[in-house]
């Protein structure tokens, strides 16, 4: 990559930080780590992700000091706010498989410029996965470029990963059309399986945050894929509440038909 490229630089130095947070997360993963929860008990944690944590703020906030930070595991202040470009993180999505020591999580690291998502890096040791992207730089799996998806699929039935509280908001008989799969118990490899093209498309349940899609959305953009709201709007970052409400990744051509499953909002 020529130095000139927008945000490549900013991609090696999150690439480099993600070898180092992979490196942490392995040396923990089915060494039986201490874990404690949080979110009334809702949501663990491991000693990892804070290890993990702090090696990504270090590394790479030292390297970029005019940067805002958002992470899942630090303490969320308005100062990110005022800057343009932001690191959004999550040390280790799919903590529950982490510490069960199954291989489907991933150390998600993103950037945004301006709320909207420019680089993004999924490492996924366990599964012997890198996924990177940058905004006009594509979109790869382990060095392989990801196709443009267009949401063609012969009449094929839509393969669709639905959460359960999201198919209770669905209009009756919507899902005739769909293969449910199963999602899996990291939101952003869910996502950036959308982009690799495993998955026609992904429902997120309310609740989600930033740092679970900021990553995963810089491939979705590279591969002809959007993220949106339930009226379609684009999903927007940095906001001064992370957490969002039901969402969908799917390719431009698909999303259209897919919303229209759902019952709408309020009753409208």
């Amino acid at each position: 990559m020529r130095a000139t490229e927008p945000y490549a630089d900013d991609l090696a130095l999150m690439l480099e930080a993600s070898r180092l947070a992979a490196d942490i997360a392995m040396s923990h993963f089915r060494q039986d780590p201490e874990v404690w929860y949080k979110n009334e008990g809702r949501s663990p944690v491991s000693e990892a992700d804070i290890a993990i944590d702090r090696l990504l703020y270090v590394m790479l906030l030292a390297a970029r000091p005019d940067y805002g930070w958002l992470s899942e595991e630090s303490e969320d202040t308005e100062k990110r706010l005022a800057h343009r470009r932001v690191f959004i993180i999550d040390p280790i999505d799919g903590t529950r498989a982490y510490v069960s020591g199954r291989p489907d999580w991933c150390v998600s690291i993103g950037l945004v410029e301006d709320g909207k998502p420019v680089a993004g890096v999924l490492a996924a040791p366990a599964r012997g996965e890198i996924w990177h992207a940058r905004a006009g730089g594509g979109a790869f799996r382990n060095e392989i470029r990801l196709e443009s998806g267009q949401g063609e699929n012969a009449g094929a039935p839509l393969q669709v990963a639905v959460p359960d509280m999201v198919a209770k908001e669905m209009r009756p008989g919507a899902e005739a059309g769909l293969e449910k799969v199963p999602g899996g118990p990291s939101l952003a490899l869910r996502v950036a399986a959308v982009a690799g093209g495993s998955l026609d498309g992904v429902f997120i349940r309310p609740r989600s945050s930033e740092w679970d899609l900021a990553a995963a959305d810089t491939m979705l953009a590279e591969t002809g894929h959007i993220l949106v709201d339930q009226a379609g709007a684009r999903m927007a970052y940095n906001a001064t509440d992370p957490s969002r409400g039901l969402l969908l990744a799917a390719s431009r051509a698909q999303v259209p038909g897919l919303l229209a499953l759902l019952e709408p909002p309020d009753g409208h």
